[in-house]
């Protein structure tokens, strides 16, 4: 099976998907989560394969959404809509990207996130949906687009921290390091960077000599916990408002001066701490 954006292999009874797209730290572009849900598919489909490892090529796990591509240009109006705009059209592409990054979670077989560098906004939501996730203690964790631009359509933000703690990134944008992330409680451990790629083989291979069945019946009843939460109605609104995100007064604005100063100038505006003007032309 051929993959544009990331590597897949199988070795042992461990199969590696590998975000490969290093020169934009990974950054997700169009292809990305069918080609993530086709490569989980894949391992979930081997019978060799107990556990996914899932990681990033280069520098980091992943930078988000590609939004040098999306917010400077978007020449198709994919993610951004001349007004009036029609939110079901945006839900329906957001939804199926979500339902593919989702597929990490609903894997039969358990899945770990190694991170290194950057899981940041929709890396964030990516990582998030294994099962367990290791972190570099240097590597920083966080959804920043909430703050304008954006919000986590997976939503397990809160079902990992629970409420306080989430709104205490999401009502900030602010990230965090692995020591603070392991600390409270958004991953299961932080490690020094040296040491990561050990430890996350030692749990793989720890995790590889439980029989396939076990491992499915385990998972699925801890994800079923989360399911009677109604974690699929906190989806449907969270996908519903980063549509409106985009699309608010502020979003536009956004959208307005990465357009003409770049994106890199519109994110140094939004994490300044400055007031986000509402729908005015971009200065």
């Amino acid at each position: 099976m051929a993959y544009t954006t990331l590597k897949y292999a199988v070795v042992g009874r461990i199969a590696r998907i590998t975000l490969n797209r290093p020169a934009r730290l990974n950054a997700i572009n169009d292809k990305m989560p069918r080609e993530i849900r086709r490569a989980v598919e894949a391992a979930n489909d081997d019978d060799r394969v107990h556990v996914i490892v899932m990681a990033g090529a280069g520098k980091a796990f992943c930078a988000g959404y590609d939004l040098k591509q999306f917010a400077e240009g978007d020449a198709t109006n994919r993610w951004t809509q001349d007004m009036p705009w029609d939110p079901m059209r945006d839900y329906k592409g957001m939804k199926e990207n979500t339902d593919n990054f989702f597929s990490i979670w609903r894997s039969y077989k358990p899945v770990i996130c190694k991170v290194h560098g950057y899981a940041v906004a929709g890396g964030s939501d990516i990582a998030l949906c294994a099962d367990i996730v290791i972190m570099a203690e240097d590597a920083k964790i966080g959804y920043m687009p909430a703050r304008v631009w954006g919000c986590p359509t997976t939503a397990m933000w809160v079902y990992r921290l629970g409420a306080e703690k989430a709104k205490r990134m999401l009502l900030t944008g602010d990230t965090v390091d692995g020591r603070e992330a392991k600390a409270m409680g958004l991953v299961c451990d932080a490690v020094p960077a040296a040491k990561l790629d050990a430890v996350v083989n030692a749990l793989a291979k720890r995790m590889a000599g439980v029989p396939k069945n076990q491992l499915m019946m385990q998972k699925l009843m801890i994800n079923q916990a989360y399911e009677n939460m109604g974690l699929a109605s906190t989806q449907m609104m969270a996908t519903l408002f980063d549509g409106i995100t985009r699309h608010s007064p502020e979003g536009v604005w956004f959208k307005k001066y990465a357009e003409k100063h770049g994106f890199h100038a519109a994110v140094k505006w939004r994490d300044s701490g400055k007031a986000i003007p509402r729908g005015k032309a971009a200065p």
